[in-house]
């Protein structure tokens, strides 16, 4: 390695317009990785995952409409895409799922309504899927698809009719797989029944489809597994328990076992196929209350154990899911559940996991009428990111829903997005998840342009999946703590080459590359390149 290191600085300093600052030995200039002396600033962490929900069902966010051109609909993805790469965010988890449907042209589902404005699973004439998951990436952004395994219909103020659903839907040919669920006092849902077997491998094989065919990066499941519960309604499969309940004393037990098989068996489907795809789940924010449950937390609200039926804290403890999203929708002092509790008591559930802790925020509630107070001050969110400081655990933080983070009410998104997005971040490594040792890359060229500086690399040997690139004042070598966090990392690129368009002229500096493989594991630094 030392050779094959020396014989490429060398080369390199024969390029044309680079100056190249060849290390004395052939050493690795420095360990990308920080050690313990380093002391990263914890506004700039090097990793952290940050992205926006990007909501489909009801055009809560893309698309802002059913029925629109395929021109219009990828001009407003894009625009989300632009939102994203201004924040700093290195994610995005868009719902491709949202009601038994599809945004690809799936074999087994029809097309979304709420892509295409009808019912009737005719299809769009193109694939959103792939062009969602290629202009994400171009930008370097992963890619979450966002599944609802359950939910097939959202009728505002109607009763729930199967015969309303498009001709080719699966609840057509067996209207036995489908319960009707009451959610006020004029309408009703549709939902799978999450007891049948076959109900159960079935949405399992239609989001298989998009995981196999589609190159995302992680499967996103949300809260919805079993409906929310409305007073006075019992969800209606007491007859699908006495068939399918053998061996649980209370159909509560059975509903959370048939959420934990869907769980277990769907995430061994995602790694059996594709090892380095993710697989997470958000949901709600509680899992029990300390009432109910001397490991729950001191809250007191509503509990997904016994109103979704998911035992998420199991899930967690299993390692069944690779990343936890819990929507901690509630501010820091409040009474039933407080952000300031809630926070600690997920950290303490995935910790001597492997399992990362996200943070689901409620961008939504930022000034808006009859909320708490404290949703009336443009800190309020700033104030959570930073509260997560204290709990090296919390990994990043991902905005409900991408409409209300770019609508900025109260100044809200500026000032979180100054006081904790200044800088990229890297999307956090998973150990257990497949990786490959890289080498350093070999800057090429590095010249001064019109638009700044412009950075031309090759990786000499292996493949990478993407580059970050980081700059310093002057001729300067990065030492073992100069890369420990974003202080001076300029951004990622797929591809091999980046412009600096923030260099100003007149100024000495050092640029260093590092290559990245799929799961965002990071290679040793080029040799630097000094552009004066």
């Amino acid at each position: 390695m030392g050779r094959l290191r020396a014989a490429l600085v060398a080369a390199a300093l024969v390029s044309g317009g680079l100056v190249v600052a060849a290390p004395a030995s052939a050493a690795p200039i420095a360990q990308v990785e920080a050690s313990q002396a380093c002391a990263p600033n914890l506004a700039t962490p090097k990793r952290q995952l940050r992205a926006m929900w990007i909501a489909s069902v009801a055009n809560i966010d893309w698309p802002s409409a059913p029925g629109q051109t395929e021109e219009k609909l990828k001009a407003e993805y894009l625009g989300w895409l632009d939102l994203a790469q201004r924040l700093n965010h290195n994610a995005v988890i868009v719902q491709i799922r949202p009601t038994a449907d599809a945004f690809w042209p799936s074999p087994y589902e029809p097309w979304s309504e709420w892509l295409t404005g009808a019912r009737d699973g005719v299809s769009p004439g193109w694939d959103p899927l792939a062009f969602l998951v290629e202009e994400s990436h171009k930008r370097n952004l992963e890619f979450h698809a966002w599944f609802n395994p359950y939910r097939i219909s959202m009728p505002q103020g109607a009763a729930a009719d199967i015969n309303k659903l498009a001709p080719n839907h699966p609840v057509r040919q067996h209207p036995d797989w489908a319960v009707a669920y009451p959610v006020n006092a004029a309408g009703s849902r549709l939902y799978y029944n999450p007891g049948i077997p076959e109900v159960r491998q079935f949405v399992q094989k239609a989001m298989m489809d998009a995981v196999l065919r589609y190159d995302i990066d992680a499967v996103h499941f949300d809260d919805y597994f079993y409906p929310y519960p409305v007073a006075g309604q019992d969800y209606a499969d007491a007859a699908t328990f006495e068939q399918y309940g053998a061996g649980f004393t209370n159909k509560a037990d059975w509903r959370r076992n048939n959420i934990d098989l869907l769980v277990q068996e769907f995430g061994a489907k995602v790694k059996a196929a594709k090892p380095w795809v993710k697989f997470g789940v958000s949901p709600f924010g509680i899992w029990r209350n300390k009432a109910a449950d001397p490991l729950g937390s001191d809250t007191n609200g509503t509990q997904s154990y016994e109103a979704n039926f998911a035992d998420t804290r199991k899930w967690v403890k299993e390692e069944w899911i690779d990343y936890i999203l819990p929507q901690i929708y509630w501010n820091i002092g409040l009474a039933v559940a407080d952000y300031a509790k809630l926070v600690p008591w997920w950290a303490d559930v995935v910790k001597g996991t492997r399992v990362q802790l996200y943070i689901g925020q409620a961008d939504y509630k930022i000034g808006e009428v009859g909320q708490p107070a404290a949703w009336q001050d443009p800190a309020e969110m700033s104030k959570h990111l930073t509260f997560n400081h204290d709990y090296p655990e919390v990994a990043g933080n991902v905005h409900f829903s991408a409409v209300q983070v770019r609508r900025n009410k109260l100044g809200a998104t500026d000032i979180y997005a100054a006081e904790h997005y200044s800088r990229p971040a890297l999307v956090p490594t998973m150990a257990h998840l497949p990786s490959k040792p890289l080498l350093f890359p070999v800057v090429t060229r590095a010249s001064r342009t019109g638009d700044g500086v412009k950075l031309n690399w090759f990786l000499p040997l292996g493949r990478a999946t993407s580059y970050a690139v980081y700059r310093f004042d002057g001729i300067s070598l990065p030492g073992k703590c100069g890369l420990a966090d974003a202080t001076h990392l300029l951004g990622t690129v797929r591809g091999t080459s980046f412009v600096d368009p923030t260099a100003e002229r007149g100024k000495r500096y050092t640029y260093y590359v590092t290559a990245l493989d799929r799961t965002w594991n990071e290679g040793p630094p080029s040799p630097p390149a000094i552009v004066g």
